[in-house]
């Protein structure tokens, strides 16, 4: 089996984030959400991968994960020029598939489970197409699936009055047939080749489509705080069993993460769980966590920090509590007033003086 992660797309939603890369590049728990995506198809044993890049600096994309190699997996690269819908990303890696199953993931979706279970369940199936399901709360934001006893019913994609709450989660595997449907799309009311049509058409066309349903949890990583609740969800698997990879380096101190070449002062407290990357600097006076992932070469200082994603680069020497925040790469906060309660989303290399 192949493999296709789709990462395109302009991220309006996350702005002013989103100016400077591509969305699926920003951290959750100092990881880039796609690389969520590539790991889990590595380890359900799909080492040929193709990224879909959009008009977002794609080239950021290409110097992250360059060949795969460092990854442990051959990436090569197709350009979709501007958003056209993810049946018309499927259709530019039709040579790069072949004649081959493969799966496509959405780079800004997050699967607890991961893919080796529901890889093993299409490999040993006849099915034209599986699809991955999950209960949700607002399945008017999703594409849905109606269900007539343990079969599907009907796909149709952000319904205004849903006839269910299961949506279609942004993994779909399928096979060399779907490329012949793609052919007879049109584009939808948004001017993209909808997959929950041609997944419908799929089936009305007399192929066999299959589903499970997730276990666990799954993420679609939006809007800011959908990025925040995905960085508690990984955070949590901090110190158990089914714990999210990390760097080789790092040390795990129950369920803080503390990468090589951090100082933390003998002032500063850590609430887990909690991840501080790579020659950082902690103090004095710093509270940290819970909920709280700092990327490598930070510089915090005589400040409170909960629930927040702070990244690489960045500085914070201000009196001040940070919450629900997201502080782009070398971005930089300093006062000197009396300590408050804030809540930032700043884009990077943002400065603020208090």
């Amino acid at each position: 089996m192949k493999g296709i992660i789709l990462h395109g797309g302009h991220g309006t939603r996350l702005r002013p984030l989103t100016h400077a890369g591509p969305k699926q590049l920003l951290p959750i728990a100092n990881k880039p959400m796609s690389q969520y995506a590539l790991e889990d198809l590595r380890e359900a044993g799909i080492k040929e991968i193709a990224v879909i890049l959009g008009d977002v600096y794609p080239e950021k994309v290409k110097e992250f994960y360059g060949d795969g190699t460092k990854f442990g997996v051959k990436i090569s690269y197709v350009y979709q020029d501007r958003p056209k819908g993810i049946s018309h990303a499927i259709r530019l890696c039709k040579e790069f598939i072949g004649s081959d199953r493969f799966v496509v993931f959405l780079g800004d979706n997050i699967l607890r489970t991961g893919l080796v279970d529901y890889t093993k369940k299409f490999q040993d199936s006849k099915a034209d197409a599986m699809i991955l399901l999950c209960e949700v709360d607002d399945p008017s934001r999703f594409g849905i699936a109606e269900l007539d006893g343990k079969k599907i019913k009907k796909i149709m994609e952000k319904p205004k009055n849903p006839p269910s709450n299961l949506a279609v989660i942004g993994v779909y595997f399928l096979t060399p047939k779907i490329f012949d449907i793609i052919d007879k799309l049109k584009p939808s009311w948004r001017g993209e080749l909808e997959i929950t049509e041609a997944l419908q058409l799929l089936m009305e066309s007399g192929n066999v489509i299959e589903y499970d349903t997730v276990t666990g949890w799954w993420k679609d990583t939006g809007t800011p705080e959908d990025i925040l609740h995905a960085n508690q969800l990984v955070l949590d698997s901090i110190g158990t069993p089914q714990q999210f990879q990390v760097n080789d380096w790092s040390e795990v101190r129950g369920n803080i993460i503390v990468g090589k070449n951090t100082t933390i002062s003998r002032d500063s407290f850590i609430t887990g769980p909690a991840i501080i990357g790579e020659n950082c600097t902690v103090g004095p006076a710093v509270r940290l966590g819970p909920y709280v992932s700092v990327g490598n070469h930070v510089t915090i200082k005589k400040c409170d920090v909960e629930n927040s994603i702070i990244m690489e680069g960045a500085k914070i020497d201000a009196k001040i509590h940070l919450v629900d925040s997201i502080i782009a790469h070398q971005s930089e906060i300093e006062d000197h007033s009396h300590p408050k309660k804030h809540q930032f989303l700043l884009g990077e290399r943002s400065q603020i003086r208090l």
